[in-house]
């Protein structure tokens, strides 16, 4: 009895785990999005102002 608890405490465990992950991952690349955002408007702007 007490290896199923155990090995359903590691699962949930893993799950908790697998949550922060995908939370983090989520986090990260709408950071990423807005860099790639940001740099991408300010290469407009300078293109527009050696142009300019």
């Amino acid at each position: 009895m007490a290896v199923v608890g155990l090995g359903t405490a590691g699962l949930l465990v893993l799950g908790v785990l697998a949550m922060r992950l995908w939370l983090d991952v989520r986090v990260l690349s709408r950071e990423v999005d807005t860099a790639a955002r940001t740099l991408t408007e300010a290469c407009a702007e300078l293109a527009g102002t050696v142009r300019g």
